[in-house]
């Protein structure tokens, strides 16, 4: 585990992209590539902190909001880079490790146990004890591969993103439709139960949600009147949507439900996806 341990240290760097607060990040490739949320990243570009204490200037290259990556790029090789392994073939009950700089301790360890698998193609669910500066950290197999960037914590329970839609975000370099938004993923009681929703932290200006008159605070339930049943689900139908299309989402705007009508767009600058 000690070998582990050392091995996911050196591959984790603390990302300083916000006025307040740090994140984490994780070495995705040997030639600079770092990935790590969309949300520890406010600008176009980010101050990290590597393993041997050297802090390098990267760049915003590449961003999707809606799916809360951002890969930023660092002057640098020879950097120790991750072993990604694929999220598809996680069990419940698997052991998994976390790294990160949660209340500035530098690369503290965490372990825990994969919660559900269900959600594998977008989201991993786990029993995993995550701080704020967890977020764009890497979560890891017993073995030390990555299988998924560590975003938030809903109801007690680690979500990270899945090792297969970081591969995605990266190499899919074609126009995909766009949103505009920053979510999170929640629980919201409607009908007197829980049922999944994306919470709504930021609105991009111009974007295709700033024109459906969409606001932060708001939480996505459905879409067609059909409440998601996994908090992936919107991901999945963006996927299969096409640019020019309208998308009725359906929206807990307080203690009112509304539709709101989006027409999806692309953008390219930075990359949304």
């Amino acid at each position: 585990m000690a070998a582990v341990s050392e091995t996911l240290r050196r591959v984790t760097v603390q990302v300083r992209g916000r006025r307040s607060g740090a994140g984490s990040g994780v070495i995705w490739s040997t030639d600079g590539v770092i990935v790590t949320n969309a949300h520890v990243v406010s600008g176009t570009s980010a101050e990290v902190e590597l393993f041997d204490g050297r802090v390098l200037k990267a760049d915003v290259r590449d961003r999707s909001d809606q799916r809360d990556l951002v890969a930023l790029q660092v002057e640098a090789t020879d950097l120790p880079a991750a072993t990604i392994s694929s999220s598809d073939v996680l069990r419940v009950g698997e052991l998994v490790l976390a790294v990160g700089n949660p209340s500035g301790v530098a690369r503290s360890l965490t372990t825990g146990i994969i919660h559900a698998a269900v959600n594998r193609s977008h989201w991993i669910q786990a029993d995993i004890p995550l701080a704020p500066g967890n977020s764009g950290g890497p979560l890891a197999n017993g073995f030390g591969e990555i299988i998924g960037i560590n975003t938030m914590i809903v109801n007690g329970r680690g979500f990270a993103i899945s090792s297969r839609v970081v591969q995605r975000f990266l190499s899919d370099r074609a126009e995909l439709p766009y949103l505009g938004v920053t979510l999170q993923p929640v629980r919201v009681p409607l009908h007197r139960r829980p049922v999944f929703g994306l919470l709504i932290t930021d609105v991009q200006v111009d974007s295709p949600a700033e024109a459906a008159q969409l606001q932060p605070g708001d939480v996505l339930v459905g879409v067609r009147g059909r409440l998601f049943q996994a908090p992936n689900e919107l991901f999945q139908i963006l996927d299969r949507s096409h640019v020019g299309d309208g998308l009725p989402l359906d929206v807990q705007r307080g203690s009112q439900r509304i539709v709101a009508d989006v027409v999806l767009c692309s953008r390219s600058v930075p990359k949304a996806a």
